[in-house]
């Protein structure tokens, strides 16, 4: 009876196992290989409330990268009757740097077609960006920020390196320390013979 459960549990874990495998690499697709023109999801996704407007930005491909294609899906539609902006927009692009000194750069304006923005884009370096999305509707200004990382993210970020500047300080304080007293003792040593 033993042998019997335990060649059914088999058989059923090696159903369950085959299944699993098998649709991981039907469905399975590398986003790394994809570009701007792919059906994949965007590597960021923006929802805003700003004015009489509701905001979506969406970022292609997945994972931009450095001299490779990319788009900007920019959605805005007025709150009260669901309706698209139909006005220019316009695109710039500056560092997220805190010490960059640089002006942004403009990447384009458009025209709504389907309902949607779209602006293309290709980044030299990678890098952090700010992205800003600007038009003008009913006699005002609107202005959308939103970050956009190209290449692969540091292994570390600011707060990481903070931690770790952190450790280095308080392990050298440590150390010190111990030097400190370590002298400390070896003089009362000496003072006491």
């Amino acid at each position: 009876m033993n042998y019997l459960r335990l060649l059914f549990s088999f058989l059923l874990l090696s159903i369950v196992l085959g299944h699993s495998v098998s649709a991981h690499h039907i469905l399975g697709r590398p986003a790394y290989s994809l570009n701007e023109d792919s059906n994949t999801p965007p590597s960021m996704n923006l929802e805003t409330q700003i004015g009489d407007y509701f905001i979506t930005a969406m970022v292609y491909p997945a994972f931009p990268r450095p001299n490779e294609s990319g788009r900007i899906h920019f959605y805005a539609t007025h709150i009260d009757n669901n309706k698209p902006l139909n006005t220019n927009v316009s695109f710039t692009v500056s560092d997220d740097n805190f010490f960059s000194s640089n002006e942004p750069e403009k990447l384009g304006a458009q025209v709504l077609e389907d309902s949607v923005y779209r602006q293309g884009f290709v980044f030299k370096e990678e890098g952090d960006y700010i992205i800003t999305a600007q038009f003008e509707a009913g006699g005002e200004p609107y202005t959308i920020d939103f970050p956009l990382r190209v290449g692969n993210p540091l292994p570390i970020g600011l707060l990481g390196s903070i931690v770790a500047l952190v450790l280095t300080l308080l392990v050298g304080i440590s150390l010190f320390q111990r030097k400190h007293l370590a002298r400390q003792q070896r003089r009362l040593a000496r003072d006491e013979k």
